[in-house]
């Protein structure tokens, strides 16, 4: 069974890297936002990913739920993938969380494209 709310398909839940360091933004399903389905998709045959200038390392762990847990790193220890909350901390279930996620969403919203 797919996703059923609007918070759960269209809004980020997080964002992953491809090889090329470009990214992704996910839903719930780590499918692209809008997406409602949990059928295997290849993200790499849909142009879903992007290169930010801005977005550091730095940047993500202030992002993540937890620097720690809210990351996952490559073999060469690079963020290759990151969530903005948890079950515990998501603002759909736990509305206290609500600022804290828009506040992500605001320092997302100003990253800059990275054109080649």
């Amino acid at each position: 069974m797919a996703l059923g709310d609007f918070f759960r398909i269209n809004m980020p839940y997080g964002m992953k890297k491809n090889d090329k360091n470009e990214w992704f933004v996910f839903n719930r399903e780590y499918k692209p936002l809008g997406w409602n389905t949990r059928e295997h998709i290849r993200e790499e045959d849909y142009p879903v990913f992007n290169q930010y200038e801005t977005l550091t390392e730095a940047k993500i762990l202030k992002l993540a739920w937890s620097d720690t847990e809210g990351v996952k790193r490559n073999d060469e220890g690079e963020i290759c993938m990151f969530w903005l909350y948890n079950d515990a901390t998501n603002p759909k279930d736990k509305p206290k969380y609500w600022n804290d996620y828009f506040e992500k969403i605001k320092t997302l919203s100003q990253l800059e494209y990275a054109r080649s």
